[in-house]
Protein backbone atom coordinates (compact mmCIF):
# COMPACT_ATOMS: atom_id res chain seq x y z
CA UNK A 1 0.00 0.00 0.00
CA UNK A 2 1.53 3.31 -1.07
CA UNK A 3 1.92 6.36 1.11
CA UNK A 4 2.05 9.87 -0.35
CA UNK A 5 3.81 12.71 1.41
CA UNK A 6 4.88 16.19 0.44
CA UNK A 7 8.48 17.38 0.60
CA UNK A 8 9.02 21.11 1.07
CA UNK A 9 12.44 22.66 0.52
CA UNK A 10 11.27 25.54 2.71
CA UNK A 11 12.61 28.32 0.50
CA UNK A 12 11.86 31.87 1.57
CA UNK A 13 12.90 35.33 0.47
CA UNK A 14 11.58 38.77 -0.55
CA UNK A 15 11.77 38.06 -4.26
CA UNK A 16 9.25 38.75 -7.00
CA UNK A 17 6.32 36.34 -6.95
CA UNK A 18 7.15 34.82 -3.57
CA UNK A 19 4.36 34.42 -1.05
CA UNK A 20 6.91 33.15 1.47
CA UNK A 21 8.98 36.24 2.10
CA UNK A 22 10.46 35.56 5.54
CA UNK A 23 11.62 32.66 7.68
CA UNK A 24 8.51 33.15 9.79
CA UNK A 25 6.34 32.81 6.70
CA UNK A 26 8.08 29.55 5.76
CA UNK A 27 7.58 28.06 9.21
CA UNK A 28 3.96 29.10 9.71
CA UNK A 29 2.99 28.14 6.17
CA UNK A 30 4.68 24.77 6.65
CA UNK A 31 2.43 24.13 9.66
CA UNK A 32 -0.69 25.25 7.81
CA UNK A 33 0.15 23.11 4.78
CA UNK A 34 0.67 20.02 6.96
CA UNK A 35 -2.72 20.57 8.65
CA UNK A 36 -4.43 20.98 5.27
CA UNK A 37 -2.59 17.98 3.81
CA UNK A 38 -3.86 15.80 6.65
CA UNK A 39 -7.41 16.87 5.82
CA UNK A 40 -6.81 15.79 2.19
CA UNK A 41 -5.63 12.35 3.35
CA UNK A 42 -1.96 12.95 2.51
CA UNK A 43 0.18 10.66 4.66
CA UNK A 44 3.30 12.73 5.36
CA UNK A 45 4.74 16.24 5.72
CA UNK A 46 8.49 16.29 5.13
CA UNK A 47 10.96 19.17 5.10
CA UNK A 48 14.41 19.63 3.60
CA UNK A 49 17.13 20.88 5.98
CA UNK A 50 19.88 23.24 4.80
CA UNK A 51 22.27 25.47 6.73
CA UNK A 52 23.52 28.92 5.73
CA UNK A 53 20.61 29.23 3.28
CA UNK A 54 17.11 30.71 3.21
CA UNK A 55 15.53 27.35 3.91
CA UNK A 56 14.57 25.28 6.94
CA UNK A 57 17.66 24.90 9.12
CA UNK A 58 16.33 23.83 12.53
CA UNK A 59 13.52 21.36 11.91
CA UNK A 60 12.45 20.20 15.36
CA UNK A 61 10.42 23.27 16.41
CA UNK A 62 8.53 23.04 13.10
CA UNK A 63 7.95 19.29 13.40
CA UNK A 64 6.81 19.62 17.03
CA UNK A 65 4.35 22.36 16.06
CA UNK A 66 2.94 20.18 13.29
CA UNK A 67 2.70 17.27 15.72
CA UNK A 68 0.68 19.40 18.13
CA UNK A 69 -1.75 20.57 15.40
CA UNK A 70 -2.41 17.19 13.76
CA UNK A 71 -3.52 13.68 14.69
CA UNK A 72 -2.64 11.32 11.84
CA UNK A 73 -0.10 12.70 9.37
CA UNK A 74 3.54 11.69 9.66
CA UNK A 75 6.11 14.47 9.89
CA UNK A 76 9.76 14.19 9.03
CA UNK A 77 12.90 15.45 7.35
CA UNK A 78 14.49 14.82 4.01
CA UNK A 79 17.26 15.07 5.23
CA UNK A 80 19.19 16.31 8.28
CA UNK A 81 22.91 16.72 7.56
CA UNK A 82 24.58 14.74 10.34
CA UNK A 83 27.90 16.54 9.91
CA UNK A 84 26.33 19.51 11.74
CA UNK A 85 24.61 17.69 14.59
CA UNK A 86 25.35 17.27 18.27
CA UNK A 87 24.13 13.65 18.41
CA UNK A 88 23.01 13.66 22.06
CA UNK A 89 21.16 16.97 21.91
CA UNK A 90 19.53 15.81 18.68
CA UNK A 91 18.47 12.60 20.46
CA UNK A 92 16.70 14.66 23.13
CA UNK A 93 14.96 16.86 20.54
CA UNK A 94 13.91 13.92 18.39
CA UNK A 95 12.49 11.96 21.32
CA UNK A 96 10.56 14.97 22.61
CA UNK A 97 9.12 15.67 19.16
CA UNK A 98 8.15 12.03 18.70
CA UNK A 99 6.39 11.98 22.07
CA UNK A 100 4.36 15.07 21.12
CA UNK A 101 3.40 13.35 17.85
CA UNK A 102 2.60 10.07 19.65
CA UNK A 103 4.98 8.11 17.42
CA UNK A 104 4.56 9.78 14.02
CA UNK A 105 8.09 11.15 13.51
CA UNK A 106 9.94 9.82 10.45
CA UNK A 107 13.47 11.17 10.62
CA UNK A 108 15.54 11.28 7.43
CA UNK A 109 19.26 11.81 7.99
CA UNK A 110 22.40 11.56 5.87
CA UNK A 111 25.89 12.80 5.19
CA UNK A 112 24.35 15.87 3.57
CA UNK A 113 24.49 17.50 0.16
CA UNK A 114 26.49 20.35 -1.43
CA UNK A 115 25.95 23.57 0.50
CA UNK A 116 26.69 27.31 0.36
CA UNK A 117 29.24 27.29 3.19
CA UNK A 118 32.76 25.96 2.72
CA UNK A 119 33.23 23.32 5.43
CA UNK A 120 30.15 24.71 7.17
CA UNK A 121 30.06 22.10 9.94
CA UNK A 122 33.34 23.45 11.30
CA UNK A 123 31.56 26.68 12.27
CA UNK A 124 29.18 24.56 14.33
CA UNK A 125 32.21 23.08 16.11
CA UNK A 126 32.54 19.81 14.18
CA UNK A 127 35.38 18.70 11.98
CA UNK A 128 36.56 15.24 10.98
CA UNK A 129 38.90 13.51 13.39
CA UNK A 130 42.32 12.42 12.22
CA UNK A 131 41.88 9.86 9.46
CA UNK A 132 38.23 10.77 8.90
CA UNK A 133 36.50 12.58 6.05
CA UNK A 134 33.12 14.33 6.19
CA UNK A 135 31.26 11.11 5.39
CA UNK A 136 32.95 9.21 8.21
CA UNK A 137 32.22 12.04 10.65
CA UNK A 138 28.54 12.07 9.66
CA UNK A 139 28.33 8.31 10.16
CA UNK A 140 30.06 8.58 13.54
CA UNK A 141 27.55 11.21 14.66
CA UNK A 142 24.78 8.94 13.38
CA UNK A 143 26.05 5.96 15.38
CA UNK A 144 26.11 8.00 18.59
CA UNK A 145 22.64 9.40 17.90
CA UNK A 146 21.12 5.99 17.20
CA UNK A 147 22.82 4.49 20.28
CA UNK A 148 21.27 7.25 22.39
CA UNK A 149 17.71 7.06 21.01
CA UNK A 150 17.76 3.31 21.56
CA UNK A 151 17.94 4.01 25.30
CA UNK A 152 21.54 2.94 25.93
CA UNK A 153 23.59 4.65 28.61
CA UNK A 154 25.88 7.40 27.35
CA UNK A 155 27.09 9.40 30.38
CA UNK A 156 28.83 8.20 33.55
CA UNK A 157 26.67 8.76 36.64
CA UNK A 158 27.98 11.03 39.39
CA UNK A 159 28.03 8.87 42.57
CA UNK A 160 27.64 11.95 44.79
CA UNK A 161 24.40 12.80 43.02
CA UNK A 162 23.18 9.22 42.63
CA UNK A 163 23.57 8.14 46.26
CA UNK A 164 26.77 6.27 45.49
CA UNK A 165 25.36 4.60 42.40
CA UNK A 166 27.46 4.19 39.28
CA UNK A 167 26.85 3.27 35.69
CA UNK A 168 25.86 4.92 32.44
CA UNK A 169 22.87 7.24 32.22
CA UNK A 170 20.64 7.26 29.13
CA UNK A 171 19.34 10.33 27.37
CA UNK A 172 15.94 11.48 28.63
CA UNK A 173 13.23 11.54 27.43
CA UNK A 174 13.13 8.41 25.31
CA UNK A 175 10.52 7.43 22.74
CA UNK A 176 10.09 3.70 22.13
CA UNK A 177 9.75 2.85 18.46
CA UNK A 178 11.70 5.86 17.19
CA UNK A 179 14.84 3.82 16.37
CA UNK A 180 12.83 1.97 13.70
CA UNK A 181 11.75 5.26 12.10
CA UNK A 182 15.18 6.54 11.11
CA UNK A 183 15.85 6.79 7.37
CA UNK A 184 19.17 7.22 5.59
CA UNK A 185 19.27 9.46 2.53
CA UNK A 186 21.33 7.36 0.11
CA UNK A 187 22.75 8.85 -3.08
CA UNK A 188 24.29 5.66 -4.45
CA UNK A 189 23.58 1.95 -4.58
CA UNK A 190 26.55 1.24 -2.31
CA UNK A 191 25.29 3.65 0.34
CA UNK A 192 21.84 2.06 0.20
CA UNK A 193 23.41 -1.32 0.95
CA UNK A 194 25.27 0.24 3.90
CA UNK A 195 22.03 1.73 5.22
CA UNK A 196 20.36 -1.69 5.05
CA UNK A 197 23.23 -3.30 6.92
CA UNK A 198 22.87 -0.66 9.64
CA UNK A 199 19.11 -1.23 9.96
CA UNK A 200 17.90 2.14 8.67
CA UNK A 201 15.05 2.73 6.24
CA UNK A 202 15.94 4.01 2.77
CA UNK A 203 15.21 7.54 1.55
CA UNK A 204 16.16 8.12 -2.10
CA UNK A 205 15.86 11.50 -3.77
CA UNK A 206 15.45 12.76 -7.34
CA UNK A 207 19.15 12.32 -8.05
CA UNK A 208 21.85 9.72 -7.64
CA UNK A 209 25.53 10.61 -7.54
CA UNK A 210 26.38 7.86 -10.01
CA UNK A 211 25.35 6.99 -13.54
CA UNK A 212 25.35 3.70 -15.44
CA UNK A 213 23.59 4.96 -18.54
CA UNK A 214 20.16 3.49 -17.73
CA UNK A 215 17.12 5.73 -17.08
CA UNK A 216 16.95 7.23 -13.61
CA UNK A 217 13.94 5.24 -12.44
CA UNK A 218 15.64 1.96 -13.40
CA UNK A 219 18.88 2.92 -11.64
CA UNK A 220 16.91 3.89 -8.55
CA UNK A 221 14.90 0.66 -8.70
CA UNK A 222 18.19 -1.25 -8.78
CA UNK A 223 19.29 0.71 -5.70
CA UNK A 224 16.07 -0.27 -3.92
CA UNK A 225 16.47 -3.93 -4.90
CA UNK A 226 20.04 -4.00 -3.56
CA UNK A 227 18.83 -2.36 -0.34
CA UNK A 228 16.13 -4.98 0.17
CA UNK A 229 18.53 -7.85 -0.54
CA UNK A 230 21.05 -6.47 1.97
CA UNK A 231 18.29 -5.96 4.53
CA UNK A 232 17.16 -9.57 4.22
CA UNK A 233 20.74 -10.79 4.53
CA UNK A 234 21.27 -8.72 7.68
CA UNK A 235 18.28 -10.38 9.39
CA UNK A 236 16.76 -7.29 11.02
CA UNK A 237 13.60 -7.90 13.02
CA UNK A 238 11.30 -5.35 11.34
CA UNK A 239 10.18 -4.56 7.79
CA UNK A 240 11.96 -1.57 6.26
CA UNK A 241 10.34 1.32 4.45
CA UNK A 242 11.58 2.89 1.22
CA UNK A 243 10.75 6.34 -0.09
CA UNK A 244 11.49 8.07 -3.39
CA UNK A 245 10.98 11.73 -4.25
CA UNK A 246 9.36 13.05 -7.40
CA UNK A 247 8.45 16.46 -8.80
CA UNK A 248 4.78 16.02 -9.81
CA UNK A 249 2.77 18.98 -11.13
CA UNK A 250 -0.67 18.22 -12.58
CA UNK A 251 -1.64 21.00 -14.99
CA UNK A 252 -5.40 21.40 -14.63
CA UNK A 253 -6.01 25.13 -15.12
CA UNK A 254 -4.55 28.37 -16.46
CA UNK A 255 -2.70 29.08 -13.21
CA UNK A 256 -0.82 25.77 -13.40
CA UNK A 257 -0.03 26.39 -17.06
CA UNK A 258 1.31 29.86 -16.30
CA UNK A 259 3.61 28.64 -13.56
CA UNK A 260 4.76 25.30 -14.96
CA UNK A 261 3.83 24.88 -18.61
CA UNK A 262 7.33 25.64 -19.90
CA UNK A 263 8.94 23.57 -17.16
CA UNK A 264 7.05 20.54 -18.42
CA UNK A 265 8.76 20.93 -21.79
CA UNK A 266 12.24 21.61 -20.39
CA UNK A 267 12.44 18.97 -17.63
CA UNK A 268 10.64 15.98 -19.16
CA UNK A 269 13.75 13.82 -19.37
CA UNK A 270 16.66 12.74 -17.18
CA UNK A 271 19.71 14.96 -16.92
CA UNK A 272 23.30 13.92 -16.35
CA UNK A 273 25.97 16.21 -14.91
CA UNK A 274 28.64 16.67 -12.27
CA UNK A 275 27.58 17.18 -8.65
CA UNK A 276 30.00 17.34 -5.75
CA UNK A 277 32.72 15.89 -7.98
CA UNK A 278 30.70 12.87 -9.14
CA UNK A 279 28.92 12.13 -12.40
CA UNK A 280 25.27 12.18 -11.34
CA UNK A 281 21.89 11.38 -12.86
CA UNK A 282 18.90 13.62 -12.11
CA UNK A 283 15.37 12.33 -12.52
CA UNK A 284 12.87 14.11 -14.72
CA UNK A 285 9.93 16.21 -13.57
CA UNK A 286 6.38 14.99 -14.11
CA UNK A 287 4.45 17.99 -15.39
CA UNK A 288 1.32 17.82 -17.55
CA UNK A 289 -2.22 16.57 -17.77
CA UNK A 290 -3.22 14.44 -14.76
CA UNK A 291 -4.11 11.34 -16.77
CA UNK A 292 -0.76 11.44 -18.57
CA UNK A 293 1.13 11.83 -15.26
CA UNK A 294 -0.79 8.95 -13.72
CA UNK A 295 0.20 6.71 -16.64
CA UNK A 296 3.86 7.81 -16.51
CA UNK A 297 4.16 7.29 -12.76
CA UNK A 298 2.52 3.88 -13.07
CA UNK A 299 5.43 2.98 -15.37
CA UNK A 300 8.13 4.45 -13.09
CA UNK A 301 10.10 1.44 -11.84
CA UNK A 302 11.31 3.07 -8.62
CA UNK A 303 7.90 4.50 -7.73
CA UNK A 304 6.49 1.00 -8.07
CA UNK A 305 9.31 -0.47 -5.95
CA UNK A 306 8.92 2.04 -3.10
CA UNK A 307 6.19 2.12 -0.45
CA UNK A 308 6.32 5.90 0.03
CA UNK A 309 6.42 8.67 -2.58
CA UNK A 310 7.35 12.20 -1.52
CA UNK A 311 6.19 14.86 -3.98
CA UNK A 312 8.12 18.11 -3.91
CA UNK A 313 6.03 21.26 -3.56
CA UNK A 314 6.76 24.83 -4.73
CA UNK A 315 6.39 26.23 -1.24
CA UNK A 316 6.98 29.87 -2.22
CA UNK A 317 3.70 29.86 -4.15
CA UNK A 318 1.90 29.77 -0.82
CA UNK A 319 -0.39 27.46 1.10
CA UNK A 320 -3.49 27.84 -1.06
CA UNK A 321 -1.71 26.89 -4.28
CA UNK A 322 -0.04 23.89 -2.68
CA UNK A 323 -3.30 22.66 -1.16
CA UNK A 324 -4.76 22.75 -4.68
CA UNK A 325 -1.67 20.94 -6.03
CA UNK A 326 -1.82 18.19 -3.41
CA UNK A 327 -5.57 17.85 -3.88
CA UNK A 328 -5.13 17.31 -7.62
CA UNK A 329 -2.41 14.73 -6.99
CA UNK A 330 -4.59 12.90 -4.45
CA UNK A 331 -7.61 12.95 -6.75
CA UNK A 332 -6.20 12.35 -10.21
CA UNK A 333 -2.66 10.94 -9.96
CA UNK A 334 -1.93 9.03 -6.74
CA UNK A 335 -4.61 6.33 -7.17
CA UNK A 336 -2.80 5.17 -10.33
CA UNK A 337 0.24 4.15 -8.26
CA UNK A 338 -1.73 2.23 -5.65
CA UNK A 339 -2.56 4.97 -3.15
CA UNK A 340 -5.84 5.21 -1.29
CA UNK A 341 -6.92 7.97 1.05
CA UNK A 342 -6.81 6.78 4.68
CA UNK A 343 -10.59 6.87 5.03
CA UNK A 344 -10.85 4.38 2.14
CA UNK A 345 -8.43 1.88 3.67
CA UNK A 346 -9.63 -1.42 5.03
Amino acid sequence: MKRIGFLSFGHWGPVQGSLTRSAGDALLQGIDLAVAAEELGINGAFFRVHHFARQQASPFPLLAAIAARTKRIEMGTGVIDMRYENPLYMAEEAAATDLISQGRLQLGISRGSPEPALHGARYFGYKPAEGEDDTAMARRHTAVFRHAIAGHGVAEADPSFMGGGRGLLPIQPSSPGLPQRIWWGAGTRKTAVWAAEQGMNLMSSTLLTEDTGVPFDQLQAEQISMFREAWAAAGHDFEPRVSVSRSVIPVVDAEDERYFGLRGQAENRDQVGMLDGALSRFGKSYVGAPDALAEELAQDAAVQAADTVLVTVPNQLGVDYNIKLLGNIATYVAPAIGWKAPTARA
